[in-house]
């Protein structure tokens, strides 16, 4: 199998990969299995990942391939389409692991099929190192073969969004929710945070995923001028609020909306309309306390000609750092793997990731803010790039 490796690539895997002299076997693939949401009702997420999972093995094989053994092998991915559905996904699994016989597992997308397989992953004692999943219902996951290195936890995000919401001396808050679970449980949490903190909710209502028309929400919250706009959305009603906020002329100085704030086809959208906005996420390029990060932010910039998503793209490429550094030292065992990822720590463009049971113990619960065209950590100060900017106008 012969790879092309341009100047650029090659810098990019450089940079990214261990510094080794291993022998080459480039006729003995390591084949790794994942499913993902290419079409059905999260197939707009699915980009963000795949391409952040194609950068990731295009630079381990532009630097010869995954340690293993004292040996570089080329990675190969087997994937398919689980339809954004959790059954599917289920079936998917099975077969990757039982027919396709492949070395090593890649994570799908969502909460939902996360949870879905990871029996699958206990059946099989088949480690995999999941990603864009977020819900309090993860610590309920029995420890052992999946792991979770988000730090958008709902309980935490709750808490956490509230006290820098109080900090920033926002008085009043109006809370929208899209009816998905995470949104649900990150508000089941930040609305008793919100009363702690001494901040008023002047509105509180939920939408549907399908939304089509934010006007009546937007409309009756600004007739009592709140400090904050939080919008729990996904990415479709992301893009529809901030259409919705610029028309209606939305003046609060705090404006969080939840997911979709971070991919770069939100600001090619609204360029400078939606400077300083907030939104989770706990990953900059400009942290310059992890050094891998800039370098990532650099590489997925060169390959696809729009910056990653800051949340999705990240995680899925940490995951798969993550696997690296276990197979490095455990080979392909799948005990050893699980051993080495359950008591490893991780160097990642996150920074270092440390599990104890299936959760990643050593990224905080963090804001991003959109600020001149950047994503700026501003939440919590112990990891911030920036301080936090007032919104102005759209």
């Amino acid at each position: 199998m012969a790879f092309v490796i341009n100047r650029r690539t090659f810098l990019a895997a450089a940079a990214l990969a261990p510094a080794t002299r291993l022998a080459v076997a480039a006729d003995n693939p390591v084949r790794i299995g994942y499913s993902m949401c290419l079409t059905g009702l999260f197939a707009q997420a699915a980009p963000s990942q795949v391409n952040a999972y194609e950068l990731w093995k295009d630079q381990v094989n532009a630097a010869g391939g995954l340690e293993i053994g004292g040996q570089r092998r080329p990675v190969e991915f087997v994937s398919y389409d689980d339809q954004s559905n959790p059954a599917n996904a289920v079936r998917i699994y099975e077969k990757l692991i039982t027919e396709d016989n492949v070395d090593l597992l890649a994570a799908p997308w969502s909460t939902p099929i996360h949870l879905a397989i990871a029996p699958v992953l206990a059946k099989h004692k088949f480690p995999m190192v999941g990603n864009t999943a977020a819900s309090v219902k993860l610590r309920e996951v029995k420890p052992g073969y999946i792991w979770f290195p988000t730090a958008v936890i709902p309980d935490k995000v709750g808490e956490e969004l509230a006290a820098f919401m109080a900090k920033e001396n926002v008085k009043t808050a109006a809370v929208f929710a899209n009816v998905l679970p995470l949104a649900q449980e990150i508000k089941a949490y930040l609305l008793p945070a919100l009363e702690k903190n001494g901040i008023k909710l002047v509105a509180n209502e939920d939408f549907p995923p399908d939304i089509k028309d934010m006007t009546t929400l937007i409309s009756g919250a600004n007739q009592s001028s709140p400090d904050a706009f939080i919008v729990l959305s996904y990415p479709s009603d992301t893009f529809l609020f901030a259409t919705q906020a610029k028309q209606l002329n939305v003046k609060a100085p705090f404006v969080l909306s939840l997911i979709g704030a971070t991919i770069s086809a939100y600001q090619q959208a609204f360029g400078a309309g939606v400077d300083n906005m907030v939104t989770v996420g706990h990953w900059s390029p400009n942290q310059s306390k992890w050094p891998r990060a800039r370098p990532f932010y650099d590489a997925y910039l060169a390959k696809y000609k729009e910056a990653p998503d800051a949340l999705d793209s990240v995680l899925s490429y940490m995951s798969m750092e993550i696997l690296q550094q276990a197979v490095a030292t455990a080979g392909l065992d799948k005990e050893k793997i699980r051993e080495a990822i359950a008591s490893q720590t991780f160097d990642t463009i996150n920074g270092p990731v440390k599990f104890d049971g299936v959760q990643n113990t050593m990224t905080p619960t963090s804001f991003l803010q959109i600020q001149d065209g950047n994503l700026e950590l501003v939440w919590p100060d112990s990891i911030k790039t920036k301080d936090f900017r007032p919104k102005k106008g759209w």
